[in-house]
Parts: structure tokens; sequence; C-alpha cells
């Protein structure tokens, strides 16, 4: 069966102070979309985008324990043993091992995609479609780690990227439909690299042969552990354990116990890296049957990763002068350009006057003023917040 796991357990900071310790980004209602007049969190837009493609009792959420009610509240239809929460944040591997360690002992044929809850992604139905491709890669071959490639815009220094190879070509058999790589966007994997300078980045993506690492994955539930077991036995041993736990009476005081003693550290970093390097190593004292296959599939899509207030003006219409404004107050802007005003306040009014390139966004309790160019450095802002602030 199908499964999917939303990653949901972010705190957003440098989307402060919309963005709180106790109602983090993905979980604040502040996107439209057109033609609905519903604000919704990132993380229920990321569940919508599932609609058709995983059945509902298959969606799962991993993300703080602190976050279950709130996300009980957006989301009535989920039970409890479909929010897996951790008591602690321990990096993506721990978070993919745990969810796989749930899936493979609910069932053992289980196959489930990893996804995020802070991105924007349009179209929603071209998502669909190559996260189909990517199930039914995994479906044919179980020994395949899938990862997916967004086609880069501009060359960017903080993502990393997926160099491809050549295209995946299965044979139809048994009534199945094969996969034409070339024509489904499906390729083996040569490499992968971890947020270049921008020189390499520049010339990555003239190449065409990069695209940008998205974070989203599938695989099989079991071939996940086995690959952990490999190339990251501590995570592995520690996962067991909750596993093995897990659906018991001590299952939460097993977690608790557990989960803050695993490594922190990405899943790209202990597994697809290590399983990359490992197909690629053809003298690899490993048998050739016990190798895992890294696939990519490319996504030519609109995808926004909403992570300061700059990638969030994206997603807001602006006026002739490049001016945006959002949220439930007023906003007033007069001989000003290319700022962003986000007023959180009903019936509180924000007026800019010759400003440019600011990005002001007012709560009931704290207001931000601070040129667009600095929004990465608002965490210097978020060390010096009263606790009551953050």
């Amino acid at each position: 069966m199908r499964y999917a796991m939303i990653m949901a357990g972010g705190a957003g900071t440098r989307l402060w102070p919309m963005s709180r310790l106790n109602r983090p980004k993905q979980l604040i209602r502040f996107m439209e979309r057109a033609g609905d007049p519903t604000r919704r969190s990132l993380l229920e837009l990321a569940m919508m985008r599932l609609e058709g493609l995983i059945d509902p009792k298959g969606r799962y959420i991993c993300t703080s324990e602190s976050y279950r009610e709130i996300i009980k509240e957006q989301m009535p239809d989920l039970s409890d043993d479909q929010i897996l929460g951790e008591p602690i944040g321990r990096d993506t591997v721990n978070a993919v091992g745990f969810a796989a360690a749930v899936l493979a002992k609910k069932d053992p044929d289980a196959i489930f995609a990893v996804l995020t809850a802070d991105h924007l992604i349009e179209p929603e139905d071209v998502f669909r479609e190559r996260m189909d491709t990517g199930f039914r890669l995994v479906e044919a071959d179980p020994k395949r780690f899938v990862t997916f490639a967004i086609k880069p815009t501009y060359p960017a220094t903080g993502f990393g990227y997926i160099e491809r190879g050549t295209p995946i070509r299965d044979k139809q058999d048994a009534g199945k439909k094969g996969i034409d790589g070339a024509s489904a966007g499906a390729f083996h994997v040569a490499r992968f690299v971890e947020k270049p300078d921008l020189a390499r980045a520049q010339a990555y993506v003239e190449s065409g042969d990069f695209a940008w690492n998205s974070g989203m994955f599938v695989w099989k539930a079991s071939s996940f552990l086995e690959a952990l077991k490999r190339f990251k036995p501590e995570s592995y041993q520690g996962i067991m354990k909750i596993r093995d736990a897990w659906g018991a009476k001590n299952a939460k005081d097993v977690l608790n116990e557990v989960y803050p003693t695993l490594p922190k550290i990405s899943v790209d970093y202990a597994v697809m890296e290590p399983a990359a390097r490992e197909a690629q190593n053809a003298s690899d004292s490993t048998k050739s049957a016990d190798r895992f296959s890294v696939c990519t599939v490319q996504m030519d899509l609109k995808w926004l990763d909403v992570g300061s207030w700059p990638s969030f003006a994206e997603t807001v219409p602006a006026d002739k002068a490049g001016n945006a404004a959002a949220g439930e107050g007023a906003s007033v802007i007069v001989n000003s350009s290319r700022n962003l005003i986000v007023n959180a306040q009903a019936g509180h009014t924000v007026a800019v006057l010759g400003a440019e390139d600011l990005i002001v966004v007012h709560t009931p309790d704290a207001t931000l003023v601070m040129p667009r160019a600095k929004a990465e450095e608002l965490k210097l802002v978020h060390a010096k917040l009263d606790s009551k602030l953050m």
C-alpha cells in the first residue's frame, strides 16, 4: 500500500513574529490560494496535495509532540496514530526512520513518500503525476530510493543539487506499465552536491544536468530500514527499540527515552549520499543484489520554500511599484516601492511613507521592521527576545 509522511517539525524562526514556538510557520493560516477565500496553513496545503494520490488513512505527519493538539484542531479527521510526535527534533534521518519503523510494522509492504510542509508546489496535478512515477519506480524495484529534483530557476547557493545520470528504462511485464525514464523524467543519480558556491551553482544551472534537491523521497519502508542499518547503525539500533515497543503500553516511555539519544544528521548525509556512492562503485564489497539504486524524478514546476519573509512576498500580489500587502489589518503605502507589509491585526493600520525594500510585519504583541536584504539575519533578533515572544 502507498503511504505518505509529511515532515512538519520546524520552528520557522525566519518568519517571526508570525511564527512562534507554540505555532510555527507550517501551522499558521496565512496562505491564500487563487479562487479560495479561506486562508490555509502550509501543512494543510501539503495535505491537500495528496488528494487522489494517497488514501486519507495512509497519510501521516511527523512533527513535534508539542504541536499534536494544534494539528488535530486543523485536521480533525487525523487519528492520533497518524501523528508521529517527536519528543525532540533529531534531524530528518531519524524522522524518516521513525516513520519507516511504524509503517513497516503496520504493513511489511508499505511504500511511502517523504514530503515537506514548508513549500508551495504548483501545478498540483503535475506534482501528483511525478509522485506517482516515483511510487511506480519503487513498486517495480523495492531497492530503489527515489528523490525528486526541481528544475533550477537561478544559481541558488542555499540548496543541495542532484546531478542527473542515465535514464531509467523499465520493461513492461505481467501487465504492468513500464517506465521510459527519458519521457517520464526518471533518471539514475550520478551524485549529490551540497550547497555549492556561486560559480559552481552557475555552472550547474548552465549545464542542464543538475537540479535542486527538493528533500522529497519515495522508498519501501523495510528497504529504508535496511539502509539505515548499513549506513547509520547508531540510529537503526535506537529506531528498532522504538519499533519493538510501538503499540505497547510503554511505547511513549521508550520513545521519550531513546529518541533524544539518536545522532542528529540529515537523511541526505546519512543515507542518500552513501547509497549513491555505493551504487556507483562497481568494485564495492556489497553484493550487487544488496545494493540500493538511487534515482531521481524531475519536477518541472513552481517550487517555493516559504522559509523567510522575502520568499513569502513571492506569494502575495504586488502593485506596480512592487509593494505587497497581506493580513487581516489595513496597510497604507505611499511613495514607496518594493516593500512587504504583513498586518495580522484586524482594526489596526500600518502606514509606510517614502520607503524602499522594507519588510514590516505587525502582530498584536510584536512588530518587525527590517530591510529586505537583512532577512536572513532575523535569527539575531530572535536570540534576544523575551521567551514570551518567541
